[in-house]
């Protein structure tokens, strides 16, 4: 009869197998696909996230990490002439800043070269591509990803790629749900190569509005729901209001972003900024409005004042 120490003996013996065939498994597996590829999660410390700042503050602070993760794709998505593109080209300026290379597939072939420039995008260090296709702007897309040379990678946007079965037909076509098979096969594929290479790639998209619904929000995003699934982050952007001068000149857009989904931070945060016209996103505003947050500037009336020092009437004539 077997006593509590032989089966305890056993056990152990059979516990110390198990161990070596997982060890022998986990180096088979390193040796096949790099390391990395599989570990133990309390193996190493969670260390900070990578990021690329946006150059303003308080969006930074929304985003809860500092900035755009790398290695995760990013949504950014709302209205028209909202400023999608406008924070797209800023945190393509913030990463060359920092010595990064980034790449724009310009899908809906509207990038304003002269715009960019005055955004502080370094023209000479900017891969642009026009591709004619959806199937052409994703695997120009996916080649870019596995250089593991490029920090940043912006798709503008995903409602205007179009596949190859809508270009050879007719106008008028019915292509249902091609679009969303596309994005739902490159994003499968890309996800993983995005987050080896440290790539932030980043899509930005339209809104458009759901026929006969009665209760609840209408809007939604072309493109399938595989985006939805596969970003980290999605950055909902409209403009709330404009600023204008004293005789009535309208001068720039007062614009709010509130993070919809986030993996990486807690979500449902929201960012007000200024985004001036050729100028773009307003870094002086977001300090101003910060200060104020802080109670390091004070308001009192419509008279802003520091230490006692009448700065200025009304916030925008202290920017």
């Amino acid at each position: 009869m077997a006593t509590k120490t032989d089966e305890k003996t056993a056990a152990d013996k059979l516990t110390a197998a198990r161990n070596k065939n997982l060890d022998l498994a986990i180096q088979q597996i390193a040796k096949d696909y790099g390391e990395g590829a599989i570990m133990r999660l309390g193996d190493e410390k969670i260390v900070d996230i990578d990021v690329i700042p946006t150059g303003n503050i308080l969006i930074d602070r929304a985003l809860g990490v500092g900035g755009f993760p790398r290695g995760r794709v990013v949504e950014v998505f709302g209205p028209e002439s909202s400023g999608k593109t406008t924070l797209t080209l800023t945190v393509i300026s913030q990463a060359q800043k920092r010595g990064g290379l980034a790449a724009f597939i310009d899908v809906e072939h509207a990038l304003d070269p002269a715009y960019a420039k005055r955004l502080g995008v370094n023209l000479d260090d900017l891969l642009v591509s026009q591709p004619s296709s959806g199937e052409e702007a994703l695997r120009i897309c996916e080649t870019l990803i596995r250089s593991n040379a490029l920090d940043v990678i912006v798709v503008d946007s995903v409602a205007a790629l179009v596949t190859r079965a809508e270009l050879e037909g007719e106008i008028g076509d019915a292509t249902v749900g091609a679009q969303a098979r596309l994005m739902s096969a490159a994003l499968r594929k890309l996800t993983s190569l995005i987050s080896k290479a440290r790539t932030c790639c980043i899509f930005t998209n339209q809104i458009r509005e759901k026929i006969g619904v009665m209760f609840g929000n209408p809007e939604t995003t072309p493109g399938g729901k595989a985006l939805k699934f596969y970003a980290s982050m999605r950055v909902d952007i409209r403009r709330i209001g404009a600023i204008k001068q004293t005789d009535g000149v309208v001068t720039g857009n007062r614009t709010r972003v509130k993070i919809v989904k986030n993996k990486v931070a807690p979500p449902f945060t929201e960012a007000e900024f200024d985004i001036m016209y050729n100028e773009g996103i307003s870094s002086t505003g977001a300090l101003l409005d910060m200060a104020l947050e802080k109670q390091i500037i004070e308001k009192r009336g419509s008279w802003l004042n520091y230490k006692g020092t009448q700065l200025a009437q009304g916030r925008d004539a202290a920017k």
